[in-house]
């Protein structure tokens, strides 16, 4: 059987030199660390469509992909689970208020400084934030 690979948009919202980020509400070992709003490319929806859809599902604002800067592709493998390549856009631009839409898989969504976020944030993230370069390999041996 061919290998696959999910598709992740991952959405870095910034304003007035902070982050928002979403404290993870998962039941496994992720559950109450950081990670930037995000999700699941579905079939037939492009990845910049998947983004605005995560936006408005996840923390209730409305994006225009016009506004959507790409700033990192992350290919991404990890015992256990399925690799993932993820797309990492940054805006500052939305309408309406940032909200937790899903208290099921969110514990809070708080704005972090960008040169002071939490300890506890999520490696795989990390890589979309202030990348040195445009794409990057993670747990492939390196």
């Amino acid at each position: 059987m061919p290998a696959s690979h999910l598709v992740d948009a991952h959405i870095l919202l910034r304003r007035d030199g902070e982050l928002l980020l979403s404290r993870r509400r998962s039941g496994d070992e992720f559950d109450g660390r950081w990670h930037l709003p995000a999700g699941k490319v579905e079939a037939g929806e492009s990845v910049a469509a998947g983004a605005v859809r995560e936006a408005r599902e996840e923390i209730g604002v409305e994006l225009d992909p016009a506004d959507l800067t790409l700033v990192h592709v992350a290919h991404v493998v990890a015992p256990g689970r399925p690799a993932r390549l993820g797309l990492f856009f940054e805006t500052r631009r939305w309408a309406g208020e940032v909200r937790n839409v899903e208290p099921d898989k969110c514990y809070e969504l708080r704005w972090f400084p960008a040169d002071a976020l939490p300890a506890d944030i999520i490696a795989y993230p990390l890589l979309g934030i202030d990348p040195p370069a445009l794409y990057s390999e993670y747990g492939w041996g390196n």
